[in-house]
């Protein structure tokens, strides 16, 4: 008995319909990324405001959205909300789960980074008169890009593979074109590895990137600290 279609494997490893399920794949991820960093970026201020009603509300949300499954939270955006006349389609589902759920990590992400910056940085850019404004733009995040780096490129990672989640509330991206195929052709086995390859693909692809960012940024990271010496 034949327990692997090996023509079948390699006819839909490149596969159009499998393709346009991998580029689906890659702009939820891009997409779902900067609308998580956006409103991370806001929670991190949140998280350091004096103001604590305003602290307490980004904690809370980071709570919530860190402390339940993003399974849990995409179905309730697109089956649940819309008892309460709120609707949202597919794709509107798709991607607010996942940047809602994404800013919740990207926002500790970006805090632990601006807590990173020595203190003295804020003070000697008001004391050179700048707007808070300014010294977050040219002293605080340039400084703090450096810690956020690595912990924002493994998101990314992570982000690319959670995507397959959203194939639950039939979002076509990689995972959800392997199950109707499989359900079509019955070939399980061989068009899940072709999913598989795919995501392997994509995220050593991004490892590549990172590493060329995380480089290049050290380089020039290691350039300042000479300046600075001389």
């Amino acid at each position: 008995m034949e327990t692997w279609n090996w023509p079948g494997f390699f006819g839909y490893l490149f596969n159009s319909y499998i393709l346009g399920g991998v580029v689906t794949t890659i702009w939820l991820t891009v997409v779902s990324l900067i609308g998580g960093l956006v409103l991370g970026f806001i929670l991190a201020l949140m998280r350091r405001s004096p103001v604590q009603l305003v602290k307490m509300a980004a904690r809370f949300y980071i709570w919530l959205f860190r402390g339940t499954p993003l399974l849990v939270q995409l179905i309730i955006i697109y089956t649940a909300l819309p008892q309460l006349g709120i609707r949202f389609s597919v794709v509107e589902a798709a991607l607010l789960g996942l940047a809602l759920n994404e800013a919740a990590y990207l926002a500790e992400i970006i805090r632990s980074g601006i807590e990173a910056v020595p203190e003295g940085q804020t003070r000697a850019g008001r004391a050179l008169g700048m707007t808070e404004r300014k010294i977050m733009r040219h002293i605080v995040m340039p400084q703090a890009f450096k810690v956020i780096i690595p912990p924002l490129g493994n998101s990314v990672n992570g982000l690319l593979k959670t995507t397959s989640v959203t194939s639950v509330i039939s979002m076509e991206e990689l995972l959800r074109r392997t199950q109707v195929l499989i359900q079509e052709k019955f070939m399980v086995l061989e068009l899940f590895a072709v999913a598989a390859i795919y995501y392997l693909v994509l995220t050593t692809l991004w490892d590549l990137v990172q590493r060329r960012i995380e480089k290049r940024f050290g380089r020039s990271t290691a350039h300042v600290s000479l300046a600075e010496q001389r």
